[in-house]
């Protein structure tokens, strides 16, 4: 298994919906994040899994279907994650006068974080 993220596409049309969903996510002890985007069905998932074996986790517990949109897997190097992107930071030479804004935080550091609302 290696680090993912992944993107779903889950039908959730009601509260009760959203519920079994978010039921389903908690009890993956393999996911350490989630987001639940209701209104546009999504849902956003990051973690040590394997992505197929995940979907039809989700399948089973939610009697949902579920269509993966998205899989970013990403290496670990030394069983640290952050190592890899943190050395790719500082190969961006960046201008020293850059402003690091919350926007740049988000997308540079943290590539998971492409879905939020």
């Amino acid at each position: 298994m290696q680090y993912c993220c992944m993107v779903m596409r889950i039908n959730i049309d009601c509260n009760g919906c959203y519920r079994k969903v978010r039921r389903a996510l908690l009890d993956m002890q393999e996911l350490e994040s989630h987001l639940i985007e209701k209104k546009m069905c999504r849902v956003s998932v990051s973690g040590n899994f394997i992505p197929q074996d995940l979907a039809i986790k989700i399948r089973k517990k939610t009697n949902r279907r579920v269509e993966i949109l998205e899989i970013h897997e990403f290496s670990s190097n030394n069983n640290n994650i952050i190592e890899g992107h943190q050395e790719q930071l500082l190969q961006d030479q960046r201008p020293q006068n850059q402003v690091m804004s919350s926007w740049n935080l988000i997308s540079k550091q943290n590539p998971c974080a492409t879905y939020v609302t």
